[in-house]
């Protein structure tokens, strides 16, 4: 019987950013076209991307902020910026994305996973994501996953036009 094919999440390595920064650029184009105004999608250029993730992989703000990788053979296939939370006292996961066609495979479970282990590793007992409210795919992946609306929500301005979001949480038990 063959092997399936070689899944893994990784710490994400300088020789990384370049992917991460065109899945970020790709998904967030078709994943994210219904949420986001056209003109801040067009101003997130690969340059811009590219600068933002190298910072994110080679100096991250602190020991407690990883960027991780989905790997499926030799390509990456999704990511996941995690850390503390803007109260410090919860971690955070940042960004968790799955290029569209890479979906469906326990990539974003795998992820998750992961990302959980490092905040919990990092001395975290509970982790919130942030979700734009209509974001129906997310959110279900995250209420399957056992995580849970906390009755927080914010207001962004992109650009003119107000986003909603809302956080979901969970805790980190072993």
């Amino acid at each position: 019987m063959a092997d399936g094919p070689k899944v893994l999440v990784r710490a994400a390595r300088p020789a990384d950013v370049e992917e991460i920064a065109r899945l970020q650029l790709d998904t967030w184009r078709i994943g994210y076209e219904q949420f986001l105004p056209a003109n801040v999608l067009e101003r997130l250029t690969p340059d811009l991307a590219r600068q933002s993730w190298g910072a994110a992989v080679s100096a991250p703000p602190s020991p407690r902020h990883h960027v991780l990788v989905a790997q499926e053979q030799d390509w990456i296939v999704g990511f996941a910026a995690v850390g503390p939370a803007e109260d410090a006292e919860a971690g955070e996961i940042a960004t968790l994305l799955v290029e569209p066609r890479w979906g469906r495979r326990g990539h974003g479970s795998r992820l998750l996973a992961a990302a959980t282990d490092h905040l919990r590793g990092d001395g975290f007992t509970t982790v919130a994501v942030w979700l734009y409210d209509r974001d129906e795919v997310s959110r279900r992946f995250y209420l399957s996953a056992g995580w849970a609306a906390d009755g927080l929500a914010r207001t962004l301005d992109a650009d003119g036009t107000e986003l909603r979001e809302i956080r979901l949480h969970t805790a980190l038990t072993d």
